[in-house]
């Protein structure tokens, strides 16, 4: 019996086909996800409500390189990472 010379071609078309569905199924929205969030983290400012991803809400007091100080009760305040932001709850008004 003689080996199908098309089979390869079906073969590599299948798996391409396979990636394709995966990129656009599964990376790209992913990739849109964190550039959004990013983009979130570097626009907050002082005075913005926030909720971490531990679930506390907090008000930004000060913004550091790295990490944002939150203010989470009357004289309490602690400094998280700016990516342990999960979503704002109210923005500061422009002024």
């Amino acid at each position: 019996m003689q080996p199908n010379p098309g089979a390869g071609m079906a073969n590599i078309l299948f798996l391409v086909v396979i990636f394709g569905i995966f990129y656009f199924m599964l990376i790209r929205p992913q990739q849109k996800q964190q550039k959004k969030h990013q983009e979130m983290i570097n626009n907050l400012n002082k005075n913005d409500e926030v909720v971490t991803l531990g679930g506390m809400h907090g008000t930004i007091i000060n913004v550091k390189e790295k990490t944002f100080v939150l203010r989470v009760d009357d004289n309490v305040k602690i400094e998280i990472d700016k990516s342990a932001i999960s979503y704002i709850v109210k923005a500061r008004q422009k002024e």
